[in-house]
């Protein structure tokens, strides 16, 4: 057993399934558990302590999360084993009936685990807590930069939507948000320890400040004046909340790039009101011509589910040439998933899952021809690069301003420093571009 008064060589292993939000809230946890000299676990170390932070979106990410739970257990028996996270908050008790899973927190609890780990080393092996709460309020402030070029930074968390497929409300609360000085705080500790980009992330962003007189369009005013951040990105954003001033702003700002992802989820009115969506096809459509009018070489990623309940063969064939008519940049393509406690159990007309992998497969390869058709207009062109510090032997990668990734001679100097860099040629049967850095 761990000596709780001592951390020292006191190990832990982190897994972390899903979105960006949740990989910036790892971070912090780990920052914590350093902090009382818990470090983080070698690649061939045995960890004393395993923390698997799940993801909930589909079944597929729940049967995930249990393989690989049932592995570490398995793997580590005599670790401390701590399971939080969308799934841990949705299926507690069953996560607590698998052998060798010690702690379960629900996703308002993840971030207390540094406080608690003296109790739960010292209580070993008779502890057992099972901890998550219906009632989430709390938003806890998470940024993640592991390879300190780019920064994941939490703003938001929770979302008030409820549409009809999704458990995120479930698994995360209301919508609730941190305040302008303590986002514009983390900003500047990242400029601090060197970082120059940062994605601002959260289940909802847009809705940043909500039951506040500020706004995501004050946030993103003051985090612009930020001196040594370079880059900001605004991750996923409803298109509702993204409004013809947001756009008009970030063409002309100074750090925020021309880089917009949005969820579609459906390309017909009919799907989109029976998921509960907060727009139609025809206001998706005019921002994505405002984009394009005012930041014409911004990369425009889209979301995208297929196979919902209700959606006929015509339905479809209305969103596919619905996107097909949009000038975006690449699709995230999701075959519908069935998840107990939503409204969407009640609508008929469920697709088999042959055809949500046809739909599936054709929206990929309009994505693919998307994706090729906008890399195309830059090839020739020299653009600004943000190169990440190369693995020994391996090539130098970075992203352009507008989001293509770029593939370059290493040079360690420019590492984390923006250069301008000629974009030669797409490089076959993959998302990657080859560079040129111009010194």
């Amino acid at each position: 057993m761990i000596d709780a008064s001592s951390f020292d060589n006191t190990t832990a292993l982190f897994h972390t399934f899903g979105c960006k939000l949740n990989f910036a809230e790892s971070s912090t946890i780990a920052k914590a558990l350093a902090s009382k000299g818990i470090r983080r676990a070698s690649i061939g170390e045995t960890p004393d302590i395993v923390i698997i932070n799940t993801c909930s979106v589909t079944e597929m990410a729940d049967k995930k999360c249990r393989q690989v739970i049932h592995r570490f257990v398995s793997k580590y028996p005599e670790a401390l084993v701590i399971v939080t996270g969308c799934y841990a908050q949705l299926k507690s008790q069953e996560i607590a009936q698998m052998p060798g899973v010690d702690i379960v927190m629900g996703t308002d609890q993840k971030l207390a685990i540094s406080r608690h780990i003296d109790k739960w080393l010292a209580g070993r092996p008779k502890l057992r807590e099972v901890t998550p709460t219906k009632d989430i309020r709390e938003f806890h402030p998470s940024c993640s930069g592991e390879d300190r070029t780019r920064y994941f930074l939490k703003i938001q968390d929770g979302c008030d939507y409820w549409c009809s497929y999704c458990t995120i409300p479930m698994a995360r609360g209301r919508s609730r948000s941190g305040t302008i000085a303590e986002i514009v705080g983390q900003a500047r500790k990242v400029a601090e320890e060197g970082g120059k980009e940062i994605v601002l992330t959260g289940v909802n962003i847009g809705d940043f400040g909500k039951g506040r007189p500020d706004t995501f369009f004050d946030l993103i005013r003051e985090l612009d004046e930020v001196d040594g951040i370079e880059r900001y990105r605004i991750s996923s954003i409803e298109p509702n909340l993204l409004t013809d001033e947001i756009i008009d702003w970030v063409g002309g700002s100074k750090r925020f790039m021309p880089h917009f992802h949005i969820p579609l989820q459906a390309g017909s009115d009919e799907i989109l009101k029976l998921m509960r969506r907060h727009y139609d096809t025809e206001l998706f459509r005019h921002r994505i011509e405002r984009i394009r009018h005012s930041i014409p070489d911004a990369f425009i990623g889209v979301d995208l589910i297929v196979g919902a309940r209700g959606e006929s063969e015509d339905l479809f064939q209305k969103s596919y040439d619905f996107v097909d008519s949009l000038d975006i940049s690449r699709l995230h393509v999701f075959p519908y998933s069935e998840r107990p406690g939503t409204r969407a159990l009640d609508i008929d007309g469920i697709v088999t899952q042959q055809e949500k992998h046809r739909r599936t497969c054709l929206m990929l390869g309009l994505s693919e021809r998307k994706l090729a058709d906008f890399t195309s207009r830059f090839i020739g062109t020299v653009r600004d690069v943000l190169p990440e510090e190369p693995k020994k032997g391996k090539p130098m990668f970075g992203l352009t301003d507008n989001y293509l990734r770029v593939c370059m001679a290493p040079d360690l100097s420019l590492a984390n420093t923006i250069v301008p860099v000629r974009l030669d040629s797409p490089i076959p049967e993959s998302e990657l571009i080859n560079g040129t850095i111009l010194k």
